[in-house]
């Protein structure tokens, strides 16, 4: 597939696909927090994860104008920790590894990527992106993008 991802600032205008795409049985199956949020949860989390790009930065993934998946960093010590969903309608496409290898390039910081044991398609999208497997601790996969010591 040659389409191309573009990744755009999330709104409040994506709150609800947000959600939706959020809320569906496989991403939280793959999530550290596996319950399911309300509207109002969700509206509170995204308000401030907006207003703090310091520490949160939120991406919708769009392919041919259509929303296809959202990536996070959150800032830990000196680094950015990657999360990622599909849109549940662009699973299977290889879409995952478009996001991460876009994302990358926004970053000269580390990057970092937990990932649950046996979610094998972001165990794939991040190892083709470059990510590099550090260690395993109680069911999550610590995965690293490593920068060397000259990048800027």
């Amino acid at each position: 597939m040659a389409d191309k991802v573009c990744l755009r600032p999330a709104t409040m205008a994506d709150a609800e696909k947000l959600l939706s795409w959020r809320n569906d049985p496989e991403t939280r199956m793959a999530s550290h927090h596996m319950d399911q949020i309300t509207l109002e949860e969700h509206l509170v989390w995204l308000e401030n994860s907006l207003r703090h790009p310091e520490v949160r930065r939120l991406w919708v993934a769009e392919m041919n104008g259509e929303a296809v998946g959202t990536c996070r960093a959150d800032r830990v010590a000196d680094a950015w920790e990657l999360s990622w969903t599909v849109a549940p309608d662009s699973r299977g496409k290889g879409i995952a590894q478009k996001m991460l290898s876009t994302i990358i390039g926004y970053f000269k910081d580390p990057l970092l990527a937990e990932i649950k044991v046996g979610n094998i398609a972001s165990i794939k999208a991040s190892e083709r992106a470059g990510f590099v497997f550090d260690k395993e601790d109680h069911g999550v996969l610590y995965y690293v993008f490593p920068r060397s010591k000259t990048t800027a």
